[in-house]
């Protein structure tokens, strides 16, 4: 048992609950905790330096989770921990009482996600415990996908822009980054899949990778229009909802238009994920080197996401 301190006491007492403690109450009650420290368990190491006990390995994930939520770098992490007494409690720390973690311990608990790469691993856990509990159904899946920019500066060490980050045109605007393709659930709005690739991929490159077997309708914007795929889907007996395009020999229809309204209408759902992803969670930027990195971040922030989405069925 801890030592309660008078300024823990006194945090207790106070009169008002603020919105951050109201989101890590409801976060602490859907996140599957043990499941999740199942999957790193047998990579985190069980001595520190010296023969010192490293930082328990629930605290740590509870520190990364708080990292995604707040969009906050290691050291602003570091120092959150020392100024902010709702997210000390979230971790389980105690600021008089418990040695607090460092930038470079968390850094080092990052790289150990990312080298034997446990966020995608972590997104299935969570997807089977939405699964089990009747809120990621099977039958049908949204597509769509956004582009995170990544810093386009060439005034680092290396003299060059990220090598593994490419520029796209959309509209008439360019953007140099990545972009995140998701497949989601028709009924939920709950992503099952996810892909991360350089900017310039097409969507429609992505598709066979973002659907499941068992699908029985697939719904996407105007990116995802190929013939091939389209016959393909009506001959299996897989409803095809994506947008029809018109061209300049062929404009759309009245009926054209009524369908693009309400596939559209339907699809509108999978735009949820990456409000959460950009607006709640502040991911507008990709933070690191490389896609493999920054996949890394992505799968964490969106099987955070699905939680975030379903917090309140999951509570019931």
């Amino acid at each position: 048992m801890k030592q309660t301190t008078f300024a823990s006491l006194a945090y207790t007492e106070k009169k008002k609950q603020t919105r951050r403690e109201r989101f890590l109450s409801e976060m602490e009650k859907v996140v599957p905790w043990s499941a999740l420290l199942g999957v790193i368990e047998p990579y985190y190491p069980k001595t520190g330096r010296r023969g010192r006990q490293p930082m328990p390995l629930e605290t740590m994930l509870r520190i990364y989770f708080l990292q995604q939520w707040y969009a906050l770098s290691d050291p602003a992490m570091e120092d959150a921990l020392y100024e902010i007494e709702s997210m000390r409690r979230f971790a389980g720390l105690e600021l008089c009482e418990d040695a607090l973690p460092d930038e470079t311990t968390i850094l080092k608990f990052r790289h150990l996600l990312e080298r034997h790469e446990l966020t995608g691993q972590m997104l299935q856990v969570i997807n089977a415990t939405l699964e089990e509990r009747g809120l990621l159904l099977k039958g049908g899946t949204m597509v769509d996908a956004t582009i995170v920019a990544a810093a386009s500066s060439t005034k680092n060490r290396a003299r060059q822009r990220d090598p593994e980050m490419h520029s796209t045109k959309k509209g008439q605007l360019w953007y140099f980054g990545m972009k995140i393709h998701v497949g989601a659930d028709v009924n939920s709005g709950l992503v099952h899949t996810a892909k991360v690739t350089a900017a310039n991929v097409s969507d429609i490159s992505q598709l066979p990778e973002l659907v499941r077997e068992d699908d029985r309708a697939i719904f996407g914007d105007k990116g995802y229009v190929k013939n091939e795929y389209k016959r393909n889907a009506r001959r299996v007996g897989v409803f095809w909802g994506v947008a029809l395009k018109a061209t300049k020999k062929y404009p759309l229809t009245k009926a054209n238009k009524r369908f693009n309204h309400k596939m559209s209408s339907i699809r509108a759902r999978v735009e949820h994920i990456f409000r959460v992803i950009k607006r709640q969670f502040g991911y507008t930027k990709a933070r690191y080197k490389g896609i493999m990195k920054n996949a890394t971040q992505v799968f964490s922030l969106i099987g955070l996401t699905n939680l975030y989405l379903a917090r309140r069925a999951l509570v019931t």
